[in-house]
């Protein structure tokens, strides 16, 4: 389901202040990023992620091929900066970057 304009507002707004939680460089999507990208999701539902690549239409397309794999939506690109969103099946308040306060 796509975010509304005032959900991409609402989350770009708490993502502003998040650290990246997966970085990608040189030897792009492996498998250990995968795994690692899975699990911030599903504890996070929205997390930054660092793509660490010059070309920026490289960065383009791993942050779309990320949201694919991961059914996932790119809530903001800027730089080397990506934000994603997925809702969790069952959110923790601890975890939630969505829940708890920042």
């Amino acid at each position: 389901m796509p975010l509304t304009p005032d959900q991409k507002k609402q989350y770009r707004a708490l993502g502003h202040n998040l650290k990246p939680v997966v970085m990608i460089a040189d030897k792009g999507i492996t498998a250990g990023v995968e795994k690692e990208l899975e699990r911030a999701l599903n504890d996070h539902e929205l997390i930054k992620i660092k793509l660490n690549v010059n070309d920026p239409a490289i960065r383009k397309q791993l942050a779309q091929q990320l949201c694919e794999q991961h059914r996932a939506t790119l809530v903001q690109s800027i730089g080397k900066m990506a934000l994603i969103y997925r809702a969790a099946a069952k959110p923790n308040p601890k975890l939630s970057n969505l829940l708890r306060p920042l």
